[in-house]
């Protein structure tokens, strides 16, 4: 697998933050996603949460999975877009994710958000719409990748409206919804053939 520049070097950048915010938390406080300071005008707050993480865990999963899926979508992206377009595209989907929290929490001195999860939702559910019928590795468990969109979509939902694990589910369904309509803006034909390659498994020859 060849990982191009843009998605190395949204890792890079990341895992720095996050590791500089851990041992700053005044800094940490400072790009958080919080609503009031978002209200009184720190706009940042709604993309540099994205770059930071509550640990190693929650960092490492983020990180992993953008880089499997990310370094697929840049060689996709990269012809039609740019290298440019390719990283706005990722710094989108982090300010697109937590939109929908912010008008919902944004009278909320008590909530805050933070990780790249709605961004890397994006760069993955692109990749599905490209190939829905790819294998992913799903804890130790393989499954077709559109049988894991559905699950995923079914369970943040589920978990959204239960509100009980403080993960921002909400921006994990926005996030992937913003891959989705930015590969269909872009290319509006993606639609015919996803749903072209979902009738026809590839185990039906």
């Amino acid at each position: 697998m060849q990982v191009l520049p843009v998605t190395l070097g949204l890792i890079a950048i990341t895992v720095g933050i996050s590791l500089f915010a851990w041992q700053q938390p005044g800094w940490m406080q400072r790009l958080i996603y919080w609503p009031p300071a978002v209200n009184r005008g720190e706009w940042w707050r709604l993309l540099t949460h994205g770059f930071i993480h509550a640990d190693g865990a929650h960092l490492f999963v983020n990180m992993l999975v953008l880089f499997f899926f990310g370094s697929t979508m840049e060689r996709v992206l990269t012809g039609p877009i740019g290298s440019v377009g390719y990283a706005l595209f990722y710094l989108g989907g982090i300010v697109v994710a937590i939109l929908p929290t912010h008008f919902r929490h944004m009278r909320d001195s008590s909530y805050r958000s933070l990780g790249a999860s709605g961004a890397v939702s994006a760069m993955l559910f692109a990749y599905i719409l490209l190939q829905p019928w790819s294998m992913l590795i799903v804890m130790v468990v393989p499954m077709p990748a559109i049988v894991f969109a559905v699950g995923y979509v079914w369970y943040s939902v589920w978990a959204d409206r239960r509100a009980g694990d403080n993960v921002n589910h909400g921006a994990h369904m926005a996030g992937a919804a913003w891959g989705v309509v930015f590969m269909l803006a872009l290319e509006p034909r993606l639609l015919a053939r996803f749903v072209e390659r979902l009738a026809n498994p590839p185990w039906l020859g």
